[in-house]
């Protein structure tokens, strides 16, 4: 049996996918299987990955587009592999990922593990933001990142993130017993199929940025907002338990939702669900960038940035306030 499938779902994307590919075939884990599932792309991805010479790839097409989450249990379905890894075909892998998800699975009785990632962010402002983001949340609190269902908590109020679309190994069986992923959903997939997989055992934790990912194109906030519904409503049981426990799921969610709908310069929506959220320290950089993004749908000058970023601030100045009322 081979080790390890690895799936990477792509449409549209012959421009990166060749990164994609090259990360996954330059790992120091030579027994692998690179599933390619095509989701009915039209920009000449077929005729590009025909051309590999690698007896490791195999590719798997979709005649129509069914979406991101039907190419990975298609991927699922297809595998070979005693595990399962995702890649997501714009994102990349740095070279001892598996290796090192290997080891650490084969260390202890865990049925999946998962990895830290850097993120690409564009522009200078972006960097920034990425950095202070990144040494805020170092400083903000012990967050329980392995384990097996106590996890929920942590994965539904959003401070565990596994990006388990590019950087979770889990074993095959395991994968297919739970369903794969939620077809349904246009967001919060990742979270979601990893809320059912720590149903199943335990999920180990690599300490190491092993993936790199890059931005893409997000849903528009309305689609984010349904999403959320339904993720939340089918783990409600999940959700209520995490709540008794201290966890602020719903308002970690009104912050996403909040800083979403900020990022389109939609102000009011973007208000209504901060006024409901919880604003931890980690997220002020992120709150402060979705307000500049906000500012510059309304204009592109470059006073934007700081009228965004003194908006910004006296919105959480207000959003505070009305909070201590309450």
């Amino acid at each position: 049996m081979t080790t390890v499938s690895v799936v990477i779902p792509t449409y549209n994307r012959a421009d990166v996918l060749p990164r994609a590919v090259g990360s996954v075939l330059d790992q120091t884990v030579a027994d692998l299987e690179l599933l390619v599932v095509d989701d009915g792309s039209t920009d000449g991805t077929v005729a590009l990955l025909e051309a590999y010479d690698d007896e490791r790839l195999r590719v798997v097409e979709h005649e129509t587009n069914q979406g991101a989450n039907a190419a990975r249990n298609t991927g699922i379905q297809e595998a070979e592999g005693e595990y399962v890894a995702f890649l997501d075909s714009d994102d990349e892998w740095r070279p001892r990922k598996l290796e090192r998800q290997l080891d650490r699975v084969r260390d202890g009785e865990y049925v999946a593990a998962y990895c830290d990632a850097d993120r690409s962010h564009s522009g200078v402002g972006g960097r920034v933001i990425g950095a202070v983001a990144s040494l805020l949340a170092r400083a903000d609190g012990d967050v329980l990142m392995e384990g097996g269902k106590e996890l929920a908590g942590e994965i539904l109020a959003d401070n565990l993130h596994s990006g388990a679309g590019s950087t979770l190994l889990v074993e095959t069986g395991v994968a297919r017993r739970i369903g794969g992923f939620d077809e349904e959903l246009d967001r919060f997939q990742d979270p979601e199929f990893l809320l059912r997989v720590i149903q199943e055992g335990e999920l180990a934790y690599v300490d190491e940025p092993l993936v790199v990912r890059y931005e893409t194109a997000t849903p528009d906030a309305e689609t984010i907002r349904r999403a959320d519904e339904e993720y939340l409503a089918k783990h409600d049981e999940l959700v209520r338990e995490a709540e008794s426990q201290g966890y602020r799921v719903r308002q970690a969610h009104e912050l996403l939702l909040g800083m979403r709908f900020l990022e389109e310069g939609k102000f009011a929506p973007a208000v209504a669900h901060l006024l409901r959220a919880d604003v931890p320290a980690r997220h002020w950089p992120g709150l402060a960038w979705a307000g500049v993004s906000g500012f510059r749908h309304r204009a592109s000058t470059p006073a934007t940035v700081v009228v965004g970023l003194v908006a910004v601030a006296v919105l959480y100045g207000v959003v505070t306030a009305v909070r201590s009322l309450e």
